[in-house]
């Protein structure tokens, strides 16, 4: 397998490095474009911390049978046992084994406490294999088998010796130590020409492990702790920086749709593409109606979609669609959807942004879902939900970089306050803004929504009733009689104006605003909209045309009048 140089630009009289892709997902985005070819480095931690399998990725990801791979086993485990575990890993090619990745076992020198003989076998080797790239593993354990005395100091020597001949050699190496973070100070780490250091930290049920490039010499290493994770893949690094992409899809400035009638004008015609909407009301006000309408709504537009769920599974979540007259599941057969199932308790921020944003590339997708927040929020470890507020900023800037329209729910507690819409003040970070809440009217529990924020455009201030129907979800009246929605108990305001349909009933707007709103031909598609039961959609139908709202030609409806004052 031929190793991957990747140029650096060099500054203007300077010499070019070499740079030399590492085979670990995320790792060269991390280390500023890849490791420098002749580079010595250290990769330090604690036990578990994913040390030996990074080390063994990257030497599988350059070995060549000209340049071949040689991993050096001290005191740790042996290397029967160590290729007993190494195999497991998808990366690890056992037919590899012998001719262009090589593995000595020096336990037996090391343990007789003969630095110099170590070093002489490790010398042998190199001049007999003409490896371009070594592994020593672990020679952190040499100290702890010569005793105490001078121990430290003669390890150090050995270290700068070992040092030394690889860097003659032109050798790309990587020494596996254990250290602790107050090691730091070693002589090792001043020698070394690069420095990942791995750590996992366990927060009650959760582990999470983490890398930091302490030091990358002429490299501009990405700061701060990273995120990773060990699969049957081998080891995945998830950079805590998105990457930037000079390449992002020309993005339509026509507005797009909800896929709710009504609800498009009261945005002012609808999202702007490219936006990070949020709708946030409580449990039960419909949330996910909505955004699957949403979604739906792009489908029909030959639009493609990402889903993100973190409450139920994708299975039932297919259901609950239908059960609202939305099948999804043949736009998932074809390709344009994807429904993302993201549920562990440990789960970093950084692993759903790579998550979500591979699948709205193989899509080209232009909607993105996010539901919810609160589900996305309790399926993150512990330590991510301590700077939950900076994740998101990251999480919805990264994918509104990508030229796709973000629509996330997010559940709130009801307060007398509408404008306090999540626990999470992560108002400033979105575009656009939808509250839901209940509001008593009359002795009955309804359902309200109002556009609360519309970033660089007019929109709608007044509430408008809702309900979720078997279609889907019905815009109702706007509540423009009450005081006090905000409360959840409003007042009714005597306001006299003329009415816009004189003489018709509450249910026999309601079909006649569907009709004019919808365009409905038929009886069928009028029930289907409001709710109402056949018989009485049909006696409403025959009152609205003896009134000449409406005009019917045998079983569909030809004419609309329209109201007055429109």
């Amino acid at each position: 397998m031929p190793r991957k140089h990747v140029p650096k630009p060099p500054a203007p009289g300077r010499n070019a490095l070499e740079i030399l892709s590492t085979g670990v997902p995320g790792l060269d985005q991390v280390l500023g474009g890849g490791l420098p070819a002749l580079s010595f480095n250290l990769v330090a931690g604690g036990p578990g911390s994913g040390k030996t399998t990074l080390a063994m990725q990257v030497l599988f990801a350059n070995a060549t049978p000209a340049r071949p791979g040689l991993f050096l086993t001290l005191l740790g485990e042996t290397a029967l046992k160590m290729l007993r575990y190494q195999q497991q890993f998808e990366f690890f090619d056992l037919a590899r084994v012998g001719s262009d990745v090589h593995f000595l076992n020096l336990s037996e020198e090391a343990l007789a406490g003969d630095l110099d003989r170590v070093l002489a076998r490790i010398v042998e080797e190199v001049e007999r294999l003409r490896p371009g790239f070594v592994v020593v593993d672990s020679f952190r354990s040499l100290t702890r088998s010569q005793g105490a005395d001078g121990a430290e100091s003669r390890l150090d020597h050995f270290v700068q010796r070992l040092a030394l001949h690889l860097t003659t050699w032109e050798i790309t190496s990587f020494l596996v130590g254990e250290y602790e973070e107050q090691e730091l100070r070693n002589p090792v780490f001043t020698v070394a020409d690069g420095i990942l250091w791995l750590t996992q930290a366990v927060d009650r049920n959760s582990v999470v492990r983490k890398l930091q490039v302490v030091k990358s010499r002429g490299m501009e290493a990405m700061p701060g702790l990273h995120t990773i994770r060990i699969t049957g893949a081998g080891l995945q690094v998830f950079p805590r920086i998105p990457e930037r992409r000079n390449d992002r899809r020309p993005v339509d400035q026509r507005r797009i749709s909800t896929g709710i009638e009504g609800l498009d004008e009261m945005m002012g015609g609808g999202i702007n593409p490219g936006d990070s909407l949020v709708l946030a009301g409580p449990a039960g006000s419909g949330k996910t109606t909505f955004a699957m309408q949403f979604v739906a709504a792009g489908l029909r537009a030959g639009e493609s979609a990402v889903i993100a769920v973190f409450e139920e599974h994708p299975e039932v979540y297919l259901a609950r669609a239908k059960t609202f007259g939305v099948d999804f599941r043949e736009a998932v057969r074809k390709g344009k959807l994807r429904i993302i199932y993201l549920r562990p308790l440990d789960l970093s921020v950084d692993e759903t942004l790579a998550e979500i944003r591979a699948s709205v590339e193989r899509l080209g997708a232009t909607r993105v879902v996010i539901d919810s927040i609160t589900g996305f929020e309790m399926a993150l470890a512990p330590t991510f939900r301590e700077d939950f507020r900076e994740s998101l900023y990251r999480l919805i800037g990264a994918l509104t970089g990508l030229g796709v329209t973000m629509y996330s729910t997010v559940e709130v507690l009801e307060s007398r306050d509408m404008f306090r819409l999540t626990g999470y003040q992560i108002s400033f970070l979105t575009d656009d803004i939808i509250n839901q809440r209940y509001v008593e009217i009359e002795g009955e529990l309804r359902k309200a929504l109002a556009v609360v924020k519309m970033r660089g455009s007019n929109h709608s201030r007044e509430f408008r009733a809702y309900d979720i129907t078997a279609s889907g979800v019905l815009l109702r009246e706007t509540l423009t009689d009450y005081d006090g929605i905000s409360t959840g108990v409003p007042t009714r305001q005597l306001r006299l104006r003329q009415p816009l349909y004189p003489g018709l009933t509450e249910p026999e707007v309601l079909v006649l605003e569907t009709i004019v709103r919808s365009g409905a031909e038929l009886p069928a598609e009028v029930v289907e909209r409001t709710g109402l039961l056949p018989g009485a959609v049909e006696a409403i139908l025959e009152r609205l045309a003896q009134l000449r709202y409406v005009a019917r030609k045998g079983p569909r409806l030809v004419g609309v009048a329209r109201p007055r004052g429109r």
